[in-house]
């Protein structure tokens, strides 16, 4: 049965410097975004000596607008998918006088008191880049790069947190012909003043398509949303709630989930009788798209649907079913590359986005390094970042033992080919998780791993 989330308490505020364990693995935390900062709180909270590295003066990553790390996706009118007490941190909700679905200043903000709040503003050092990370003989060598230069450092681990919504992904291969106006990613779109007074062509069929396509409709002389394949598209709120606070138990199968998405669908009518492509899945199989915006856009012809590109024309779009579009824009909302440039390649390369890993945080062939936040969840990222943070917490301290490491690896390979099975094949879809439910097994591994400590040695640094 499907129960109302509620918000939760806010934790006390550290007001004294917190103790390291200098016994303790060294850590490097690479990035201060949200899941950068849920690594920093809790490594903080386990007295782990750590070093955390932001390439940019800011925290809070993609929610930061014109963030000066240089690599924020954010633009004018984005707002979150997932509701406020769903987005949170377990231990610090959101205001709440904030909407259902905050904007993302709101976001930005809300990073920056929670920040302040558990003082950690000052365990990260900003401006610098980590340009190298590499395997050494015992641990990781760290390679950063600031205003004074180059340093390498050595750790016993490493927590991965550079997001990824950064690195765009561009059609590959390009469409056939050329095109004399301008081409953007939709990572460099901020604003609807990119798209006033033009004739634009959105591609795409995700949250960013959309927004972008419905802000064409207000400004631009003409936009066309260009899609290849249909989406359900979701709508936030049902029976006068923010639709994702009518959460299911973690427990619940997966068939759970899917049946409460479908209703969704149901619920929220066919976008395709409006003109969009007719999905070729059933909803549940495809990352849930969510917009308040687009039907009225295209129910009022302030949007035009297309399908597919077959080729560019000159100051003209061709689309698979022959109708042409004049354009002097186009904006390409393919999605991101999931990309590690501090790799080398030999040592960790992710092809078509696919990076198995057991619980979306460890990879069984290198010890001691950590994915934070290299998901995507039916829900928000975070909550589930503060737990993958907690958990490696647990590993580094020696209070959680994993299972031997062929169980690991049957573990991660079973659980890489369920999500195979549930969602159609697309990069979109390597790393989608079952918000509620991963939260309750990753809960339920970590009570298992503690058990674990009263009969066997602790390793220094956990896998």
């Amino acid at each position: 049965m499907p129960y109302v989330v509620k918000q939760r308490h806010v934790a006390p505020a550290v007001t004294d410097p917190v103790p390291t364990d200098p016994d303790l693995p060294r850590a490097c935390i690479i990035g201060a975004g949200s899941s950068g900062l849920a690594a920093t709180k809790a490594l903080q909270a386990a007295g782990i000596p750590f070093d955390c590295f932001e390439q940019g003066s800011a925290i809070g990553g993609n929610w930061v607008y014109d963030n000066p790390n240089g690599v924020s996706a954010c633009y004018e009118t984005l707002e979150i998918n997932t509701s406020c007490p769903r987005m949170a941190f377990s231990d610090f909700p959101m205001p709440a006088d904030y909407p259902p679905y905050a904007r993302h200043d709101q976001v930005a903000a809300y990073f920056d008191a929670y920040v302040d709040h558990f003082a950690l503003r000052d365990r990260i050092t900003f401006n610098t880049t980590v340009v190298h990370v590499s395997r050494a003989a015992s641990g990781w060598d760290v390679v950063t790069k600031d205003a004074e230069g180059e340093f390498m450092r050595h750790y016993d681990a490493v927590l991965v947190a550079n997001g990824h919504h950064w690195d765009p992904r561009w059609p590959d291969p390009a469409y056939p012909g050329h095109f004399d106006g301008e081409q953007i990613h939709s990572h460099d779109y901020r604003s609807g003043d990119q798209l006033r007074d033009r004739n634009v062509v959105v591609v795409g069929s995700g949250n960013s398509a959309l927004d972008i396509a419905s802000e064409g409709g207000r400004v631009a002389r003409s936009t066309v949303l260009s899609q290849r394949r249909g989406q359900w598209v979701l709508r936030k709120f049902t029976l006068g709630l923010a639709s994702d606070l009518l959460a299911l138990p973690g427990w619940m199968p997966w068939w759970a989930t899917k049946a409460r998405l479908r209703f969704g669908a149901l619920t929220s009518g066919n976008a395709a009788r409006l003109g969009l492509p007719q999905p070729r899945h059933a909803p549940g199989e495809s990352h849930p798209v969510q917009s308040e915006e687009i039907r009225r856009a295209l129910r009022s012809g302030a949007v035009t649907p297309r399908p597919g590109i077959e080729r560019l024309d000159g100051s003209e779009v061709v689309f698979t079913d022959g109708s042409r579009a004049s354009a002097d824009l186009i904006v390409w909302a393919t999605g991101y590359n999931v990309s590690f440039p501090f790799f080398d390649a030999d040592l960790l390369s992710v092809e078509g986005n696919n990076l198995p890993l057991w619980k979306r945080t460890v990879h069984p062939e290198l010890p001691g390094l950590y994915f934070i936040g290299l998901l995507q969840p039916v829900g928000a990222v975070m909550p589930l970042a503060e737990a993958q943070s907690q958990w490696v917490a647990e590993q580094l301290t020696g209070r959680y033992v994993p299972p031997d490491a062929a169980d690991i690896r049957r573990q991660m390979l079973a659980d890489h080919e369920r999500v195979r099975r549930r969602f159609y094949d697309s990069p979109r879809h390597t790393m989608e998780m079952d918000f509620d439910h991963y939260l309750w097994d990753l809960s339920r591994e970590r009570r298992r791993g503690a058990r674990r400590t009263e009969n066997a040695p602790v390793p220094a640094v956990a896998v």
